[in-house]
């Protein structure tokens, strides 16, 4: 994985290759404040960590998604974040389906310095997560993303930062975690 890793794109880099929806794309990205608290919480946590997005530009998700755990991963010295294609690495989609069956993206999974996998998260913050698979399925595809973008910006990505610190919090506090 630390190949695959060092050949994934940076964020700014993965930025620069999106053609859908890059206006979207850069408009959330330069608009992302964080929490200071999960800033500070993070930067405390020990070991090195390495976050992989599986991404598509075309992703409603992804757009809203991607651009806050870049600025949260931009803040911390002891974390690096690299993007790659969900459709062109289908080996590492395949191992982090949602609910087992779905190739939803983005997904984020999080390697420790030595490059053991330690989690993942995604596809969506767990109370949005759980509004789709619930009341959102009932709902036609365009009035189910307008909803979807409401609480993405309603949130300003605060439940994004909260699930990821969460991530790395419970891989940076397992006794398992070298040190």
């Amino acid at each position: 994985m630390r190949d695959r890793f060092g050949s994934a794109l940076p964020f700014p880099d993965y930025l620069d290759t999106v053609r859908k929806n890059e206006a979207l794309w850069r408009g959330v990205y330069e608009r992302v404040r964080l929490p200071g608290d999960a800033v500070d919480e993070a930067r405390r946590l020990p070991g090195n960590w390495s976050l992989l997005a599986l991404s598509e530009d075309w992703c409603g998700d992804a757009v809203n998604i991607l651009p806050v755990v870049a600025r949260f991963a931009e803040a911390l010295p002891n974390v690096d974040l690299r993007v790659l294609s969900r459709d062109e690495n289908p080996d590492i989609m395949d191992a982090h389906l949602t609910d087992g069956r779905s190739r939803s993206i983005p997904v984020v999974i999080l390697y420790d310095g030595d490059f053991r996998e330690r989690g993942w998260w995604g596809p969506r913050p767990g109370r949005l997560q759980k509004w789709v698979m619930e009341e959102g399925m009932k709902m036609e595809p365009g009035p189910r993303y307008a909803e979807t973008r409401r609480f993405y910006a309603r949130d300003r990505g605060r439940a994004i930062v909260a699930e990821v610190l969460d991530l790395i919090r419970s891989a940076a506090t397992d006794p398992a975690t070298p040190d």
